[in-house]
């Protein structure tokens, strides 16, 4: 059973870190292979579950040693049908891959979860393309139906919402928050961002927001940025307007490249670690709403270290 899906404890403040680069950290770090950067695809043998459980442990101690909480993301972004089919799973073993993913997530939470550290189960969705590059984008009902594959086999397990990252434009975003609704999830959507601080598709934050916003009455429980530097969307949230209230999470990358410039890069930039986290603290300095915290491409544990130490001052009375 679900622990918080009737009311996420995010919702009510209080910073919450998420991990860091998971694709990146496996592969640079770990040195492990990842066909499609299918994290999920580890959990086929018990050396790569347990690699996945220790990446993950890594992060919740951070949050349990600093007295915040925390959003355990599964390692999904790639189980869904197409990605999945190139891996060779049937849906029944997709499903399989969905639930036994949630129920690491599950395990970690007993393992850490304290009092002053709750901990949040999230399904993480990733898109039907790249995450990157919109490519042909789907209809508002391909996507819904797309994704309800996914999200079904979420509402089967202890998830206690479906997060959606790494979406480049609006109508797939659209049918996602169409599909957990049906489902009776609540759902994030996190949006990646070039460095003008727009999606993919030119369209801005503000308006990629109040499309979807429009178009599914607001039931997102909230938005995140990812996959761009802090510098890249500065100016993009710097106003006051209702919409930036509906921004509540950021997973930025350590990089400052163009994503055209890290797909040619041969080695991982992982940025600087002190500035990273000095740049998350002045963000929540001018958003103080903003309290889902974590990294993405070249993040790694010194990173969300680094957010969790300033973050936490900057919120002190």
């Amino acid at each position: 059973m679900s622990k918080y899906r009737d009311h996420l404890p995010q919702l009510d403040g209080g910073i919450f870190l998420t991990d860091g680069g998971l694709e990146t950290t496996l592969i640079f770090h770990d040195k492990l292979e990842l066909p499609y950067f299918a994290a999920f695809h580890l959990m086929k043998e018990g050396a790569g579950t347990e690699a996945l459980r220790k990446y993950y442990r890594s992060y919740a101690s951070i949050a349990c040693a600093n007295g915040l909480g925390f959003v355990l993301e599964s390692p999904t972004w790639r189980a869904n049908p197409d990605w999945s089919e190139k891996l060779g799973y049937s849906k029944a073993a997709l499903s399989e891959v969905n639930r036994v993913a949630v129920a690491l997530m599950r395990e970690l939470r007993e393992q850490f979860e304290t009092a002053h550290s709750p901990m949040v189960i999230s399904g993480c969705v990733g898109p039907r393309g790249d995450g990157y590059d919109p490519g042909q984008i789907m209809s508002e009902a391909e996507a819904e139906a797309y994704h309800s594959q996914q999200i079904g086999f979420f509402r089967e397990t202890d998830a206690d919402l479906v997060t959606a990252i790494t979406i480049t434009n609006t109508p797939e975003a659209i049918g996602i928050v169409r599909a957990a609704r049906t489902t009776g999830l609540p759902v994030v959507i996190s949006f990646t961002l070039e460095t003008d601080g727009c999606l993919p598709t030119r369209q801005s934050l503000e308006e990629a927001i109040d499309a979807v916003d429009a178009a599914t009455g607001k039931v997102t429980a909230y938005y995140m940025i990812n996959c761009a530097h802090p510098t890249h969307f500065d100016t993009a949230i710097a106003t006051s307007q209702p919409w930036v209230r509906r921004l509540r999470g950021v997973r930025a990358n350590a990089s400052r490249l163009s994503h055209a410039e890290l797909n040619e890069a041969p080695d991982l930039d992982d940025g600087n670690p002190l500035e990273f986290g000095a740049q998350y603290g002045d963000l929540l300095r001018r958003h103080p709403h903003i309290n889902v915290l974590g990294g993405c491409c070249g993040t790694d544990h010194r990173h969300i270290e680094e957010i969790a130490r300033v973050c936490k001052a900057a919120s002190s009375p």
